[in-house]
């Protein structure tokens, strides 16, 4: 936890890892998470067969190098450490500020499952485990 899915118009292979490094990097010092704790979905789209569409909202000029953030994670984090991350996103990347689209959807305990069927943040009849 948490779970990044970063999306790319025409990336590369290695840019992909690139940009899943930086923003792994960003998550561990914005948020705290351990380091080994990497769960990530990197998608490269084509423009043809799969696209990535993007607006100038909220006055944001972007065009087809544009990055999509999108991370899920546990509630519980102020603005503040929330404006940290946003801003470590963008300085690592090596992609223009501009063209770097960060969302944070927030979720509970019992939402996370790792493996086996288990709730492992929210296990029957205990605390949580983890962080």
């Amino acid at each position: 936890m948490p779970l990044v899915r970063i999306d790319t118009l025409g990336t590369d292979p290695a840019r992909l890892a690139a940009l899943g490094e930086a923003v792994h990097e960003a998550v561990v010092d914005a948020l705290g998470v351990p380091s080994g704790d990497r769960f990530q979905v990197l998608t490269g789209h084509d423009g043809v067969h799969s696209v990535l569409r993007h607006g100038d909202h909220p006055g944001v000029r972007r065009d087809d190098s544009v990055v999509f953030v999108a991370i899920t994670l546990r509630a519980g984090r102020d603005a503040d450490v929330k404006r940290a991350l946003y801003r470590r996103v963008h300085e690592r990347t090596g992609t223009e500020p501009r063209n770097v689209l960060v969302t944070l959807t927030e979720n509970g305990c019992a939402d996370w499952s790792f493996g086996h069927g288990l709730a492992h943040y929210a296990p029957a009849g205990g605390a949580p485990a983890g962080a």
